[in-house]
């Protein structure tokens, strides 16, 4: 009983220093980007570089993709040190291309936009953690509403409907409030069942690719709320 007893407790030590862990690269990785896209809209130079010259802007879209897929498919094959790395770099890129937010929108309303943000994932990450409802199946509905939301997107960039664009917001908070949910789910299952033994360094990768998970979540579903609530600027 002593040894049993002994042995859940070890497990719950390592569930909750992993969890910790992936909240705490997430958090870093939001604070980091907040701070670096209000430091480029501040900045004159910055702004002319990176929206000045289209082919700077895109071309750290497509670094950012590269690095998102990078972690995502490779993060076995590479060191702890490596993906930490990636993460920080993506964090950092996505804070410049994400500055546009406060050229467009009211500081006001970007501010009180984060908070409902933040409700909003809060309720769904306790949900994805507590629900006794397997959400697997879920997730594969979930990919191919944001497969869809990623098609609309594109062909609105063409067309330039309001209308459209309000209906993929509204879409968009559907399935990354679902996604924050499974995410969750998905994480607390990895943490339940991490080998007592197992190497930090591993330990470290999958944190980071938890947080990845939960900062796409958080990102995708803060835009979505600010195209529906946000105001622009005067």
């Amino acid at each position: 009983m002593e040894s049993t007893s002994l042995t859940r407790q070890r497990t719950e030590v390592l569930v909750n220093d992993f969890v910790r862990s992936v909240y705490n690269w997430m958090c870093i990785g939001l604070a980091l980007t907040g701070f670096i896209a209000f430091y480029v809209s501040g900045s004159e130079s910055m702004k002319q570089l990176i929206f000045g010259n289209k082919l700077v802007f895109f071309g750290l879209i497509l670094a950012e993709l590269a690095l998102v897929f990078s972690i995502s498919g490779m993060v076995n094959r590479m060191s702890a040190g490596t993906a930490t790395t990636l993460f920080v770099i993506y964090s950092a890129l996505n804070g410049a291309t994400l500055s546009f937010i406060f050229l467009v929108y009211a500081r006001a309303s970007i501010v009180s936009t984060f908070f409902i943000c933040s409700a909003t994932f809060l309720a769904c990450s306790i949900y994805g953690w507590t629900t006794k409802k397997d959400l697997t199946s879920l997730g594969g509905f979930l990919m191919m509403g944001l497969i869809g939301i990623i098609i609309a997107s594109l062909v609105n960039m063409f067309i330039r409907s309001n209308a459209m664009s309000m209906v993929v917001s509204y879409i968009g908070v559907i399935v990354f409030v679902g996604l924050t949910a499974y995410d969750t789910q998905k994480i607390k299952n990895m943490a339940l069942t991490q080998p007592a033994g197992l190497d930090g360094a591993v330990l470290r990768k999958g944190a980071i690719l938890g947080a990845l998970s939960l900062y796409l979540d958080f990102i995708n579903l803060f835009l979505m709320l600010l195209r529906i609530f946000g105001q622009g600027r005067d």
